[in-house]
């Protein structure tokens, strides 16, 4: 096949999956499921059809194209003051419930799956103990779950990639050498990953956050914002230490500056494109994960009997969704005692919260690509359980991912969590004092301007008044001012919207230049934006 050929069919092999992510996300909203799930559905039911493309998924396809950018990502759109406020709890599942999931498989497999022995167990436990970031997140703040539950497992994910690799290391040098690394040499190594990632992501993040501060414009922070997240990783796999920590702390620390050197204007274009972007790349992942299964039972059949390999499948899965809830329920009481002995009270999780933690353990392509990743020759000589460590890992992701997500909303509907939070008392508080501050400053320049002006602040405070008024304690809905601000943003989104259909009449007639209308429907698009964002 010639370069112009090869070019052409992986152009058509990229068009089919945008347009599968494309289709199957709006399935998936008009069905209210979870795009991941209907996109890894999706990819196993069209894997089947005749003539499609072989579409493998490469380890190094997720670890240096998908991976870097979804980390940044969900990085900073992570709530730092959160995270730290959860740290301890995070750390125990992110570092310790890795540990357990990998001891407490290899023992299960060594004992359990005639195929594998405790060497191939812990290889096993080490490619399925991390969560998935993506899913986990995007699923539980799609069915509202408490804010807080989101943060616990919002920073889990994003720390236990790195001790998960770890864990797929040492569990092949134990393959390759027939010895397990000392205590402390594992030691040494995960402080090693941890303090080297951390540090390094940090320099980054405040070397680009310094020379942002000369930058304001709109695609050239897209391309300085695309290429940080590859550079922060890229600059920890070259140090040894951890690539994935080192995106996270650039991605935490640039989003903590980013409202000191991004302007509106260039938030606004920046956060479009990064929207857009995470949502293909998330697409694409899922689809590909859908995808593997011929290839999986492909590498499979033959060895073991298909009644065999849905008893591994299932009992695996079950016993993978089983070590993270014994592991959970303790660590929650660990976590909250210590910050009690440390003088720190807060309210404490529940068993329905500590239940949906548990429940909230989806596993996803970085468990696949890890899988993937098992070499096929060990010392010269053929690695015979990698298929079925490859084929239980599928399993894992598919029940925990499909399973797991599809029963979340009925599970947290049961357990009376869905939606109980309400208005957020820090929000409301935010923008009294928000409000209470444009109100001052409006006050003090009307007096600086004079009367010839008071009609233009005159309009401002009232407008300013009426928010205030409607963040007022209480939240009365059925209060007189809470009314007349509703109408207020109806007239205004309607004048808006008559605005709007002026300017197409013009375009139509031919009147006004198509730049001219790109222009002014930008400036209705931001201000309906804003009517829309107030909206209760």
């Amino acid at each position: 096949m010639s370069s112009v050929e090869s070019l052409h069919s992986l152009e058509t092999v990229i068009l089919l999956l945008l347009v599968m992510v494309a289709v199957f996300a709006v399935v998936a909203h008009k069905l209210k499921v979870p795009y991941p799930i209907v996109l890894v559905l999706a990819g196993l039911a069209i894997s089947f059809m005749p003539r499609m493309p072989h579409i493998p998924l490469e380890p190094s396809l997720v670890f240096l194209i998908f991976l870097p950018p979804l980390l940044f990502s969900s990085a900073w759109n992570a709530s730092w003051r959160d995270f730290r406020h959860n740290l301890l709890l995070i750390g125990l599942l992110a570092f310790g419930l890795v540990g357990f999931t990998v001891w407490g498989l290899a023992e299960f497999s060594d004992r359990f799956i005639t195929a594998l022995d405790w060497k191939a167990g812990f290889l096993l436990g080490a490619v399925v103990s991390t969560t998935d970031a993506i899913a986990a997140t995007s699923i539980a703040k799609q069915i509202g779950l408490p804010r807080r539950i989101v943060d616990i497992l919002e920073g889990e994910s994003l720390l236990n990639d790195a001790t998960g690799l770890l864990a797929l290391e040492i569990g092949l040098a134990i393959i390759a050498r027939g010895e397990m690394p000392t205590v402390g040499a594992g030691l040494a190594r995960l402080i090693y990953l941890v303090v080297g990632g951390l540090g390094i992501g940090l320099l980054i993040g405040v070397a680009v956050a310094w020379m942002e501060r000369f930058i304001d414009d709109g695609p050239v922070e897209m391309v300085v914002s695309l290429i940080v997240p590859y550079a922060a990783y890229l600059a920890g796999e070259e140090a040894k230490a951890s690539g994935v920590l080192a995106v996270v702390a650039c991605g935490l620390y640039m989003s903590r500056k980013s409202a000191t050197f991004f302007s509106p204007a260039v938030r606004l274009q920046v956060t479009g494109a990064w929207e857009a972007l995470t949502f293909v790349l998330n697409g694409l992942v899922f689809v590909l994960i859908g995808l593997q299964l011929p290839y999986v039972v492909a590498a499979i059949h033959g060895k073991y009997g298909t009644v065999v390999l849905a008893e591994y499948g299932v009992i695996f899965s079950v016993v993978v969704i089983a070590l993270r809830m014994v592991w959970v329920y303790p660590a929650v009481r660990i976590a909250e005692l210590v910050k009690k002995w440390m003088g720190h009270e807060e309210k404490k999780l529940d068993r329905r919260s500590i239940f949906v933690i548990g429940w909230t353990g989806m596993r996803g392509v970085l468990a696949l690509a890890a899988a993937i990743s098992v070499p096929e020759m060990v010392n010269g000589q053929p690695f015979g359980p990698r298929n079925l460590i490859l084929f239980l890992s599928f399993c894992v992701i598919l029940v925990t991912l499909v399973l797991q997500g599809l029963t979340l909303p009925s599970v947290i509907r049961a357990l009376g969590l869905a939606g109980t939070e309400g208005v957020d008392p820090e929000e409301t508080e935010a923008r009294r004092i928000v409000f209470r501050a444009a109100i001052e400053y409006l006050e003090r320049e009307r007096l600086v301007c004079g009367e010839e002006h008071s009609h233009v602040f005159n309009d401002l405070m009232d407008r300013y008044r009426h928010k205030l008024e409607h963040v007022a304690e209480g939240h009365d809905e059925n209060g007189e001012n809470v009314h007349i601000y509703k109408h207020l943003l109806e007239v205004g989104e309607g004048a808006v919207q008559a605005e709007r259909e002026a300017l197409l009449r013009l375009q139509e007639e031919g009147k006004i230049s198509d730049d001219v209308v790109r222009t002014i429907e930008r400036e209705l698009d931001l201000e309906d934006s804003r009517f829309r964002a107030v909206r209760i």
